[in-house]
């Protein structure tokens, strides 16, 4: 019997994860995928926003400014990369300069600090390459940028080892409630996977991205539906990384806050997303006219974009309420809905961690803190960012560290191996991708992928041939064409 079960390894059910393991009492993170991060968390633009725009009052608006606040300790706790880089909401005429001192206002009643409007003269010696046809913007210092997948696997990490337990591919088909004794004073949920496992908990939070809809069914409550909303992106290359620093935003429509551009913790440039309302919430598809409308929409932005920069390009799915908030709330005992939670939900959530905290701590089912908790995560070496001593005094520790893997981020064996036999363990090639970087450079793993598959062969004690690239029925190669028996 597990104390809390958690549905759903991505950064808002890995930072509740991460509170929850401090206190006495079996953990679970249930993740129906076969690695963490792999929903809203994988693919997202990565921002910290400031909380000018949610609607004033609701949670949104409490948890995004309260989250950005918390945001850059709980990075530094996790090792996680954080960059404080500010935001610049541009208009281009009255209509827009209006809508800015509307998000201004909304701002300051968020209580987000520092905001101020300036002119385009001002915006464009802040950011050298935007458009003249910008005549004003909304700047807002506090905004920053983190690597949402790396701030999710470290947040897990960091709760597997205060004692969380994760279970991979692991997709819930029924949770029932169960009676402890015959008066029914004692509840607990049984909850049962695609696979036919099973397991019970005290308390099951939800926080199931796209599908926290369905899963909040089986515990009642009022009814919500979750709309998949799907956004495509372009990614540059470091190269193009002088094209912007600060994050730029569109006037914010109907449709969520648009086409963004953002140069990540890594240094490549962002461009996207598109904001598409679909019925699949497995359609992650990339589409020409997807692209092309990011294309146009970012053209506004500059007068000239290295568009023969971009080495890949993805989509994610936000999960879209028909609520109009996050929906935070516990329909009957020992059951949290964390639902809804598209953007600011990355902004957002280290304080819904917090705040779903203090609902299990007011219940009672919190249990006590464990004396030998630890907040914090030493992440994974980053070798190329050593000095030459450095790597010359860690390659003499470990040689693994002196053979380098990946060459367009200079990842090395060493930091694969640790990404393999670290919590959460990464157990195939996107996997190892996420933790390092291995694969995300300009030739997208061309080059490293065959050798980042024999380490996981090799480390995994399993064949060549099982080796996958992101789970189940992705098995890159098919069967040994040569001689010369099993490796």
């Amino acid at each position: 019997m597990y104390k809390i079960a958690i549905i759903g390894g991505g950064v808002v059910g890995g930072m509740i994860a991460r509170a929850m393991s401090k206190y006495e009492g079996k953990l679970v993170i249930l993740e129906k995928e076969s690695d963490v991060a792999m929903g809203q968390s994988k693919a997202n633009s990565g921002i910290v926003h400031a909380g000018y725009d949610p609607e004033p009052g609701s949670l949104k608006a409490r948890l995004n400014v309260r989250g950005s606040q918390m945001m850059e300790e709980v990075c530094r706790q996790l090792d996680v990369k954080y960059r404080r880089n500010g935001t610049l909401v541009v208009g281009f005429d009255d209509r827009d300069m209006k809508t800015l001192e509307e998000l201004l206002e909304r701002g300051r009643r968020n209580g987000v600090e520092g905001l101020e409007i300036i002119d385009g003269d001002t915006a464009r010696k802040m950011e050298k390459n935007l458009s003249r046809k910008i005549t004003g913007a909304l700047y807002a210092p506090t905004g920053a940028v983190v690597c949402p997948y790396e701030l999710t696997v470290h947040s897990i990490g960091n709760a597997m080892d205060n004692g969380a337990e994760l279970l991979t591919d692991f997709e819930v088909t029924s949770i029932v409630t169960r009676e402890a004794d015959e008066r029914g004073e004692d509840l607990f949920y049984e909850i049962s996977a695609r696979d036919g496992r099973k397991i019970q908990a005290e308390v099951v939070i939800n926080c199931a991205g796209v599908h926290s809809d369905e899963v909040a069914k089986f515990a009642g409550g009022r009814p919500f539906s979750i709309n998949p909303r799907r956004g495509q992106y372009l990614l540059l290359d470091k190269e193009a990384g002088g094209l912007v620093d600060a994050t730029i935003f569109r006037t914010p429509t109907v449709m969520g806050k648009g086409v963004l551009a953002v140069r990540t913790v890594d240094g490549n440039i962002l461009l996207g997303p598109t904001s598409e309302d679909i019925d699949d919430k497995e359609d992650k598809s990339v589409t020409a006219e997807g692209l092309a409308s990011v294309i146009a929409k970012e053209a506004e932005f500059f007068d000239s974009i290295p568009l023969d920069k971009v080495i890949t390009q993805f989509t994610g799915l936000r999960a879209h309420g028909d609520t109009g908030d996050f929906v935070i709330e516990s329909p009957q005992k020992g059951f949290i809905n964390c639902a809804a939670i598209e953007s600011p939900g990355l902004s957002a959530s280290p304080a819904i961690a917090e705040m779903v905290e203090k609902i299990l701590l007011e219940a009672g089912a919190a249990g006590k803190i464990k004396a030998d908790y630890q907040p914090e995560v030493k992440g994974i070496v980053r070798f190329k960012n050593m000095t030459t001593e450095e790597k010359n005094d860690l390659i003499a520790k470990n040689p693994s560290y002196g053979r380098v893997v990946c060459r367009c981020e200079e990842i090395t064996e060493g930091e694969i191996l640790d990404a393999i036999h670290r919590n959460p363990p990464a157990r195939d090639i996107d996997g190892v991708k996420r933790r390092t970087r291995a694969g995300m450079g300009r030739c997208q793993g061309g080059f490293c992928m065959p050798s980042v598959a024999e380490l996981l062969s090799e480390e995994l004690k399993i064949p060549f041939e099982k080796v996958t690239k992101s789970g189940k029925g992705s098995e890159i190669t098919f069967e040994r064409t040569k001689t010369g028996g099993e490796k």
